[in-house]
């Protein structure tokens, strides 16, 4: 009995810890403008993931709002599209690589080698304002940002669904649309466009802080952290654990019609 016991405990940890989520990326059917606004045919049968959760997974509270996220590809770019649901879409930071997630943001983290080194990090608020850095390897084992990374050839686009930065209304929330080059990573890492059927471990983040209005603004509200929600949950507080992305695996079909 004592031995079953302890393979009971040393095999809980990987029961504990959900699976990555996985996503088939299909190759665009029609151009796609990047206006935040995802009415292109191209995205109409492209697959939406599975909703965000939070970042410590199931056993933590669901999310207040939903969020969501799908992709495509081409020859040219690796398409990414978010829908933040959102009752008071607020942004502040106007800067060019700012520290994006101290306002409410959405991130993508792409890691094409799949082996959790040169990774890439991109995040962007309801301004539009982005940042964007490589990591040579996780924090946790000696990684060091470098921010002088840019995306040369980058697309993007925010649209909103309500208002921006007016507490006198009750949003739907804000979309966002990237397109980034192959050639873009190219500075930092050995990475190409993939072939159908290759995978590469990526990851979607939503941070948002709760706020309150002050003398006709959003502020944060003191003593409270960020949430944070994803798309292939961390099992901790912490987006630099590649292992635990998610997979996707690149398709060199266009996503079927959807089913009426």
């Amino acid at each position: 009995m004592m031995r079953f016991l302890m393979l009971l405990a040393a095999l809980a940890p990987a029961f504990a810890q959900p699976q990555p989520e996985r996503y088939t990326c299909f190759r665009a059917a029609s151009p796609i403008r990047d206006d935040g606004l995802l009415d292109e045919p191209a995205w109409r049968n492209a697959p939406w993931t599975a909703a965000f959760v939070d970042i410590e997974g199931a056993a933590r509270p669901r999310p207040r709002f939903q969020t969501r996220a799908k992709m495509l590809w081409d020859d040219k770019f690796l398409y990414v599209a978010a829908e933040l649901e959102e009752p008071h879409v607020w942004a502040t930071l106007t800067a060019h690589d700012s520290v994006i997630f101290h306002d409410n943001d959405f991130e993508v983290f792409l890691n094409p080698s799949g082996d959790g080194r040169n990774y890439f990090e991109f995040e962007i608020n309801a301004l539009n304002t982005s940042w964007d850095l490589f990591l040579p390897k996780p924090y946790r084992e000696g990684g060091k940002a470098d921010n002088s990374w840019e995306i040369p050839g980058l697309q993007t686009g925010i649209a909103i669904q309500g208002t921006l930065n007016n507490p006198g209304d009750v949003d739907r929330g804000w979309t966002v649309e990237l397109a980034f080059p192959w050639d873009a990573f190219a500075s930092r890492a050995p990475v190409r466009r993939p072939a159908p059927g290759e995978e590469w471990r990526i990851n979607f983040s939503r941070v948002e802080w709760r706020t309150e209005v002050r003398d006709g603004r959003y502020v944060k509200v003191q003593g409270l952290k960020e949430d944070n929600w994803v798309w292939s949950p961390q099992g901790v507080v912490n987006m630099h654990v590649p292992d635990r992305w998610g997979y996707v695996r690149f398709s060199g079909e266009t996503p079927a019609p959807a089913i009426k």
